[in-house]
């Protein structure tokens, strides 16, 4: 027994030193891992909630996926400071058109590896160009039958506790009001418990005029909005002499869509995410969404150092 309880002693000690520092990183606990599926038009949408999806995965262990609507070719009119990072004339519009698929494609999943989203689904419609009319976009640019069908299949196989998407204002491009629309439609449709739609909006709040909620209006599209609002503070203080806050990862997220230049230049002109529930039929919405947010901001000070799984890539495009 003398001979054995020393090698005991240092086993323990071992076995200490080597799991103790993994231990210590592991992120901290949530009362239940939230789901969640992102549901945008385009690449780069994801940056208005980029900070409550970097909280959400790294900070509550979550997880986040996305669907991308279209391959987001129309955004070749501000590439120009892109043409020489990446040796092609995406300016011209034949070009752009052609190279800025696969472009803002691999941007996507470079910002999506900063956010923790594990994986991306890309339907890849088109994305002719810029227009405000929700049925241009769902009639003309993108294939019918096609979308919402991918959207059903994504949430039904994803057992989602929520649905980020942006907020479908009168002022929105066509896209995103169809995107949106779109993602209630398809939870409205589901059976069993439902996702709660969250619609984003950007705000900084010494700004003399706040966005407005009013929504996009029309007979065809209805939809409701519930009139709480849940936000997420990108300026709150941790790490090392309180020197970090969220609006560092956003602005790594956003640098990786470099061939969206004007796009960049919002860098740090907001420093809230602000969120409604977009009604669905889902059961117990505000509150789910009051516990999701309370929960962020219990966590908003301590966010852990390790760094989630590498997002995956899936293709939903013919389906």
């Amino acid at each position: 027994m003398q001979k054995t309880f020393p090698v005991v002693v240092r086993m323990t000690v071992l076995f200490l030193l080597l799991t103790g520092p993994t231990v210590a990183q592991q992120p901290a606990a949530s009362t239940s891992p939230v789901r969640v599926l992102i549901v945008v038009a385009h690449p780069d949408d994801e940056s208005c909630f980029a900070a409550t999806v970097y909280e959400i995965t790294h900070n509550l262990g979550g997880t986040v996926d996305q669907l991308v609507v279209t391959n987001g070719e129309g955004g070749y009119r501000y590439s120009l400071l892109a043409e020489s990072y990446y040796g092609i004339a995406l300016t011209d519009e034949a070009t752009g058109h052609a190279a800025l698929p696969e472009i803002r494609k691999r941007e996507l999943l470079e910002a999506g590896k900063v956010l923790g989203i594990s994986n991306h689904f890309f339907l890849d419609e088109p994305d002719l160009r810029y227009t405000q009319d929700i049925d241009e976009v769902l009639t003309q640019h993108w294939h019918q039958g096609v979308v919402l069908p991918a959207v059903q299949r994504r949430l039904a196989g994803g057992n989602y506790d929520f649905v980020f998407t942006l907020f479908p204002s009168p002022q929105t491009h066509g896209g995103h009001k169809a995107a949106t629309l779109t993602a209630i439609n398809a939870v409205q449709q589901l059976t069993g418990r439902k996702p709660v739609v969250l619609g984003c909006q950007g705000a900084r709040i010494d700004a003399e005029t706040q966005p407005s909620w009013a929504p996009y209006q029309s007979p065809q599209h209805p939809f409701s909005v519930l009139p709480q609002v849940f936000s997420t503070d990108r300026t709150v203080k941790f790490g090392f002499n309180n020197a970090l806050d969220y609006r560092i990862v956003v602005s790594w997220a956003v640098a990786a869509h470099k061939s969206q230049g004007a796009f960049q230049a919002n860098v740090n002109r907001i420093d809230h995410e602000n969120f409604v529930v977009l009604e669905s039929g889902a059961t117990d919405e505000t509150a789910r969404a009051t516990s999701l947010f309370r929960a962020l901001s219990d966590h908003a000070t301590h966010p852990p150092g390790v760094a989630p799984k590498p997002s995956g890539v899936a293709s939903e495009a013919g389906k």
